[in-house]
């Protein structure tokens, strides 16, 4: 069968291809797309691209619309509650292990890598560089604590959901300047709190920082649906 003449490196390559393709923005949320453009945007043959499919459609970033072809996963409400919440649970436990475990040296390093982004912001502009730099950093200490639980199946489905939350960000906001400098002092709440040790503190802290970010796509959302509809309503 195709499935086992395919080398599991090709395969790889595709959906690494793909989830480059979002973290940069050049996938959009709720656009169609054919066969031949997932070709030629991921630069892989057809045959690594037809077995994508279903991988992409199990994890709910992609799906077949009958006459209308591919179409990369819409985001509505139900979807950014979904991945918000999954967020929370998963990287609560995972940050409450991290500070048991974490160096000294290493959380120097993640603080002062934050205070750099911070320094270059202040001083501006803000631009494309150094947005992409501190979107590195945020979800580099996400990526980082979440990995060091060790636990493959928990990794696989924090980066699916990653990729879910990034999607959102397209839809909403990505990490523009008016939010760059409110997520950087979330995270340096969050660093303190690593630094007591004390999982409580970090427990509270990521809360904190997740419950905003979340505050902040629904944010976006609540203006645009108070002025399509009056009725709609919005958990958190």
């Amino acid at each position: 069968s195709l499935h086992d003449a395919l080398p599991i490196s090709l395969r790889a390559q595709a959906y690494e291809n793909f989830r480059q393709q979002i973290v940069t923005a050049r996938i959009r949320p709720g656009q169609f797309i054919s066969q031949r453009e997932l070709m030629q945007l991921l630069g892989m043959p057809l045959g690594a691209v037809r077995e994508l499919i279903p991988r992409l459609e199990a994890e709910g970033l992609l799906q077949t619309v009958p006459q209308r072809g591919l179409q990369i996963a819409h985001v509505d409400i139900r979807l950014i509650n979904n991945a918000f919440q999954l967020r929370m649970l998963l990287e609560r436990e995972a940050a409450q292990r991290f500070c048991a475990s974490v160096s000294d040296a290493d959380l120097q390093a993640i603080e002062d890598a934050h205070l750099d982004i911070i320094r270059r912001a202040q001083a501006g502009p803000v631009d494309d560089q150094l947005l992409s730099d501190a979107t590195q950093v945020d979800w580099g200490l996400h990526d980082l604590m979440v990995d060091t639980l060790g636990n493959e199946l928990i990794s696989q489905a924090y980066r699916i959901n990653s990729l879910r939350v990034r999607l959102i960000h397209l839809e909403r906001a990505t990490l523009s300047a008016d939010i760059l400098l409110p997520a950087m002092q979330e995270h340096l709440t969050l660093i303190a709190a690593l630094k007591t040790r004390a999982p409580h503190a970090v427990a509270d802290a990521l809360g904190h920082h997740i419950h905003s970010a979340h505050e902040r796509v629904l944010g976006r959302d609540r203006r645009v649906a108070s002025t399509a509809s009056t009725t709609s309503t919005f958990s958190t």
